[in-house]
């Protein structure tokens, strides 16, 4: 057992199948006392998925392997700032005895303040984050990315530590003014273990034959929700540009853009070479990956991309637009030509060309996609965590004389938790 434990509580939206198997990591560390609160159980409960436009729920195990409770919501549930507004944070916060509180919701939720408030008055150090790497905004409205060049700096000092989720967002926050001391990297990262010995099971031809693919068939991948800021359609008319008859094109994903995809395909006379497989549950995505050659995200909005390192992690190289987040962490170490200018479809194309001109450079990429994660992996994650949490705990504790100040509460030593326990 370490000298001191930090007990740190985790406010999340809902159940993630990205996040659960670092909460129970992170659970198991050992200068850790992890609790999470969900303001919601949406995606561990079936429940329609605006965006997906789709009843979803994930198909592995979010909620085991670490403690956790559901603070009830009494906001609307809607994408609004009152959507989530999770009043019982505050008791909890309040009585909980926390070190810490990271906090994993946008700011523009009343839970997020919430959370902020109970934290200071409890003496807890606050830390939150970000993965942009722009002030642009989904939606593509200027007055947002002109608040958010206000508002960065002062929102962001609120943080005992602010946790950007890759370089980008390190140097995106540095240039917005946040002192580097103020700022700690904690990777996006996905479980890859699971994702590479899952990808490793699948049966490839099996898998190509489900969707009426020939075996050895090119084939580019498009996995996101059908969305217009993922640019579904770039991928469609640069694949139409590619002078390869038998190559096909798979679509994972529901949106509000399928039936417009699936037009603009039979008017390019490519119905026959263009897979739409609707929404399909984490379980059998490795295989999805793995039976792919190349996939690509040309999304105009992409704070990171976790699709990325999924695809990675099976061995699937990956072409992306330069407004994805992981392009500079995960796929310049790789191929730096791979990375496209958003929207320039005839860049696209030419990447695609030049992808299958080599098939067996493609297939040593892709083992070399492995290989680059399994240096971007939970264990950094989890290690980056404990140590913005050490910081921002101890930074807390101490006054400007150096000092502990009255209000901040200390670690406690072991013996010292046994006694609150017994």
């Amino acid at each position: 057992m370490p000298e001191r434990q930090y007990r740190v509580l985790f406010v999340a939206s809902h159940p993630v199948q990205y996040q659960a198997p670092l909460f129970r990591r992170l659970a198991a560390h050992p200068e850790l006392d992890v609790k999470v609160a969900y303001c919601s159980l949406r995606g561990a409960e079936a429940g329609y998925d605006p965006e997906f436009e789709a009843t979803v729920q994930w198909d592995i195990p979010l909620l085991e392997g670490y403690a956790w409770t559901h603070v009830p919501n009494k906001g609307s549930d809607a994408e609004t700032f009152f959507g989530l507004r999770n009043p019982g944070l505050w008791e909890l916060i309040r009585e909980g005895e926390f070190d810490a509180v990271v906090c994993y919701l946008i700011y523009a939720r009343a839970s997020f303040w919430i959370s902020y408030l109970a934290a200071r008055l409890a003496g807890a150090a606050f830390l939150f984050g970000t993965d942009a790497h722009s002030f642009a905004a989904r939606d593509g409205r200027a007055w947002k990315a002109a608040v958010k060049k206000v508002l960065w700096r002062r929102l962001f000092s609120l943080a005992d530590q602010a946790m950007a989720r890759s370089t980008r967002t390190r140097e995106h926050l540095l240039a917005a003014g946040i002192p580097e001391s103020r700022i700690s990297l904690v990777s996006s990262v996905v479980d890859n273990e699971w994702w590479m010995k899952q990808s490793a099971r699948t049966d490839r031809a099996a898998v190509r034959a489900s969707w009426h693919i020939p075996p050895n068939a090119p084939t580019v991948l498009f996995c996101a929700k059908l969305q217009p800021w993922k640019r579904p359609m770039d991928v469609l008319e640069a694949f139409g540009k590619l002078n390869r008859t038998q190559a096909v094109l798979v679509f994972v994903g529901e949106g509000p853009l399928r039936q417009s995809l699936e037009r603009r395909a039979e008017q390019m006379g490519l119905s026959s070479r263009v897979r739409f497989l609707g929404f399909v549950n984490q379980s059998r995505l490795p295989a999805v990956y793995a039976a792919s050659d190349v996939m690509v995200l040309p999304s105009e909005y992409e704070p990171f991309g976790l699709v990325v390192n999924e695809a990675l992690c099976c061995g699937c190289p990956v072409i992306a637009s330069d407004r994805v987040g992981a392009t500079q962490d995960l796929i310049g170490p790789l191929r730096t030509d791979f990375i496209f200018p958003c929207g320039d479809v005839e860049n696209l194309a030419q990447v695609l060309t030049e992808a299958f001109k080599e098939p067996a450079l493609l297939k040593e990429l892709g083992r070399r996609a492995a290989a680059r994660m399994r240096k971007w992996s939970p264990e950094q994650y989890v290690a980056e965590t404990v140590q913005a949490v050490r910081k921002a705990a101890s930074d807390k504790a101490r006054t400007v004389s150096g000092k502990p100040s009255d209000t901040a509460r200390q670690p406690r030593s072991p013996a010292e938790r046994e006694g609150l326990q017994g």
